[in-house]
Formats: structure tokens, C-alpha cells, sequence
């Protein structure tokens, strides 16, 4: 593989494949659970300090194991072959191809802002029951179209990336100025801020409940899955370790750098939605102001937002950023998942044939394995439930893989670190216990979700039996 991706690629790797469309969105959701602006913020800030302290964990085992397929490496060293092919079996069949598809989707029903073919609701056949819509075909257009391009060589990708993210970043920091700017000349944040602490959540009939010990620590248990879920796709950049230049250097820089700039970006987008909404709200109201964050039709904080300050156009603004924002991320993602697969197969733990580079020096085969399945969630439509699965299957899977820290500090203690971990071994140990603490908050309050998401985990156990019985791979020699 050719090593062309520098630190400046690795960041924005990093922090293109963060930002999708979540950071628009899930406030709406944190703020009905939480009820009151500094425990909002208080939400983000702790999602962004969680992911910090596993992105300085992992700084560590990039740098030990600096090969293509990142966090399945790391596994494989630390706990075997089992344990590392559930992750990545869990991986291709929800995580990153799940995530794929949603990103897609959003990106299609935002396209029908501007053209209305593509309006969510629009149906064109049935197949077998399955409901069809424009949407969903743009999706998988997309997709067909970027894993296309990625499969033309690292550069195609890298540049995509380049401009991608670049301009996100740029029109987040414009949002944030302006909600600011904006701010300062009329007193919602004041207000917002008057009762920060006034913790109360929405309850079924639309009344607020007050929140306080217990119940307050379960709120924002629940009230960080979207933030976190926004925050995630960090770790992509070490799948693709092989064509880093430098990487014991960069990807623990790029990861530091990209979660550092997301962290930032998040909060202080938080801050402009509360220097120009209003926190509470009324279910149904109908002006932008009586809706609050709480409210925001179709949970589009992120539009309402623009809607203060530019009117109707806002729409148009927040479409058009949501859209550079998701072609950028699913870029990221199509570009750096197949290397996972790729790793996979070379061990003997995925298909075959998907250990080959093509002509262009990149896994082709791997990449398109990926594009199909992700195709196939969105003609099924049931990426959104798969999504809520595998949110409790990542934290999972970033505990296990921190874990693995310590037990490779004990069974190699004199490998080469060109890093090591910042805080160790407390802040790898406070993330464990966090992260531990959000898994048994969703798995008492979400435990379908959550089941759901073991079972595909555990369904990973006989296939790997299966790969390992019917030797569908090849070897490492």
C-alpha cells in the first residue's frame, strides 16, 4: 500500500468522519432528556472528554501496531482470533456499513430540500413488502458513486477528504460566529442560563419531570447515547494505518488533533443554539421561538438556528451544509472500513478474495463487499434500528479494546511505544469505568436495543467456527 496520507490527512480523517449530520440534530433529543442549557452542555463537554481519554489509549496501540486494520489488530493481539472477528464481524454487518447507509440516507433526504423527487415520503414500488423510496436509491447511489471513486486509488479519496471537510469546518465555524455574534445582541443565552441547573426531563404526556441524584446520573446516561453516537467513527483512521506516512507518529497526532477540533466544534455549536433558541419549548407550536431546541421541528436544531438569523433560507443553508457534511463523512468511512476487511481476510477471517489490492493499490474487492451490504440497509430500511443496536456494541467493543491496553502492557512489556498512553493508567481506567457505567444505564433502560445488539455480537461466534472450519481465507504467509 502506498503511504501517502499525512498528519494533516489524518486529522481530517479523523474529524471528517466524526461530523455527520448528528451534531444538527440530537440536541433536541439531549435537551428533552435533560431539560435545562448547562446540563446540555454539560453532556457534550463530557461526551468530548470520554472520547478524548480513548483516543489517547489508542494513541498507544497505533503506535505499537502501525499496520492496516487498526482496532481489529489491537484485539488480536491482546485477546485472539475469536475476539477479534466478532468485532469485526459486528463492524461490516452494522456498525460501519449501518452508519454508511444512515449517512447516506441523510444525505438524500436533505437533496430533497432542493429537489422534492427526493423527499423522504416519496415511494416509486413495493418489493416484497419493502417500500422503495427516491431517497433511498440516491442513498445507494451515493454510496456506488464514492466506493467507485475510492477504489481508483488512496489519492481520489484523500482529496475528497481534503475539500470535504475542510469546508465543513469552515461553515461550522461561520454557524458558530454568527449564533454568537447574535447572541450578544439579544438575551436568550441569558435566559437560557438563568436556571442551568434546573434539571427536568420531557415526560410522556409532554409535562416536565425534575431530575436530581439518581435520577439526573440515569438521565444523562441516556442523554449521552446521541452525543456519543455523533462523536464516534474517531478509531476509522486506524484501519488504515498501512498508508500512513509515519504512522507510530500521526494517527496518535491525528486522533488527538481530530477529536480536539470535533470536541470544540460541538460545544461551541451548542453554545450559538442557545444564543438563538430558547431551550424550552411547546410541542406543536408554531413559530421557531415557541418550539425552543426542545422542539425544533423534525429535531432540526441546526435549522431552526439559521431560521433566527436568515428566515425561510435557513433551510436551504443547513441542507446544503448537511449535505457537503455527510458526502464528506461517508467518504471517510468507504475509504478507511474496507481496510478493516481487508486485514480480516488477509488472517484467514474474512472472504478470500477480499485480500487482494487492485491495480490501484487499494482493496477493491473488500470495499465493494462493504458498499453492497450498506446498499442492502437502506433498501431495507432498517439501518435506523440497527444504528440504536450497535451504539451499545461499539462502547462495547472500546472498552474491550482499552482493556486491551493493560493486558498488552503485561504480556509485551518490551515492545517499542514511540507513545504512550496519556494518564495511564488512570485515564484509561476512568474511560473503562464511564463507558462501563453508560452500558448498564442503556442495558437497564434500552435493554431491547441493547440485547439486540449481543445477539449480533454472540451470532459472530459461529461464524467464526465457520471461517475457521471451512479455512475460507488465506494465511498470513
Amino acid at each position: 500500500m502506498k503511504k501517502s496520507l499525512n498528519l494533516f490527512d489524518t486529522t481530517l480523517l479523523v474529524a471528517g468522519s466524526m461530523i455527520g449530520s448528528g451534531i444538527f440534530i440530537v440536541s433536541a433529543d439531549i435537551a428533552r432528556v435533560v431539560g435545562s442549557a448547562g446540563w446540555l452542555l454539560v453532556v457534550w463537554i463530557l461526551s468530548g472528554v470520554i472520547t478524548l481519554f480513548a483516543a489517547l489509549s489508542y494513541g498507544e496501540l497505533a503506535g505499537m501496531m502501525p499496520q492496516a486494520g487498526g482496532q481489529f489488530v489491537y484485539i488480536k493481539k491482546a485477546f485472539g482470533d475469536l475476539v477479534a472477528f466478532v468485532y469485526g464481524w459486528t463492524v461490516f454487518l452494522v456498525i460501519q456499513t449501518g452508519v454508511i447507509a444512515a449517512v447516506a440516507v441523510a444525505f438524500a433526504k436533505f437533496t430533497g430540500v432542493f429537489i422534492p423527487f427526493f423527499e423522504e415520503g416519496n415511494v416509486l414500488f413495493q418489493i416484497i413488502g419493502l417500500k422503495i423510496t427516491s431517497a433511498q436509491l440516491l442513498a445507494i447511489f451515493i454510496i456506488a458513486l464514492l466506493t467507485f471513486i475510492n477504489t481508483r486509488g488512496i489519492e481520489n479519496g484523500k482529496a475528497i477528504q481534503r475539500i470535504f471537510t475542510s469546508a465543513k469546518l469552515i461553515a461550522l465555524f461561520a454557524l458558530i460566529i454568527v449564533g454568537i455574534y447574535y447572541g450578544f445582541h439579544s438575551d436568550v443565552f441569558s435566559n437560557n442560563m438563568a436556571h442551568a441547573w434546573e434539571a427536568k426531563g420531557v415526560d410522556s404526556s409532554g409535562g416536565f419531570t425534575t431530575l436530581s441524584g439518581m435520577s439526573l446520573a440515569t438521565a444523562l446516561g441516556l442523554a449521552m447515547i446521541g452525543s456519543l453516537f455523533s462523536s464516534d467513527a474517531w478509531n476509522n483512521v486506524t484501519f488504515i494505518a498501512g498508508e500512513v506516512e509515519n504512522p507510530k507518529r500521526n494517527i496518535p497526532l491525528g486522533l488527538f488533533f481530530g477529536v480536539c477540533i470535533v470536541t470544540l466544534i460541538y460545544v461551541l455549536a451548542n453554545v450559538a443554539y442557545l444564543c438563538l433558541l430558547p431551550l424550552e419549548g411547546i410541542e406543536n407550536a408554531q413559530t421557531v421561538a415557541e418550539q425552543g431546541i426542545m422542539f425544533a421541528q423534525k429535531d432540526r436544531v441546526g435549522t431552526a438556528a439559521l431560521f433566527v438569523v436568515f428566515g425561510d433560507i435557513a433551510k436551504y443553508l443547513m441542507a446544503a451544509l448537511i449535505m457537503v457534511s455527510t458526502f464528506g463523512c461517508n467518504n471517510g468511512l468507504i475509504l478507511a472500513g474496507s481496510r478493516l476487511f481487508q486485514s480480516m481476510a488477509k488472517d484467514g477471517l474474512f472472504f478470500k478474495s477480499t485480500a487482494k489490492l487492485n491495480k490501484f493499490n487499494v482493496p477493491a474487492r473488500a470495499m465493494t463487499f462493504q458498499g453492497i451490504w450498506a446498499s442492502l440497509l437502506c433498501l431495507s430500511g432498517s439501518y435506523g434500528d440497527l444504528l440504536d443496536y450497535c451504539t451499545f456494541s461499539s462502547l462495547i467493543f472500546y472498552i474491550i479494546t482499552i482493556a486491551g491496553l493493560f493486558v498488552l502492557r503485561k504480556k509485551m512489556p518490551d515492545a517499542e511505544r514511540p507513545y504512550k498512553a496519556f494518564g495511564y493508567p488512570l485515564v484509561p481506567a476512568l474511560y473503562i469505568i464511564l463507558t462501563t457505567l453508560i452500558c448498564v444505564d442503556l442495558l437497564v433502560y434500552k435493554t431491547f436495543n441493547c440485547g439486540m445488539g449481543l445477539l449480533i455480537i454472540a451470532l459472530g461466534v459461529p461464524v467464526y467456527f465457520m471461517f475457521k472450519r471451512t479455512k475460507h481465507g488465506v494465511s498470513e504467509n
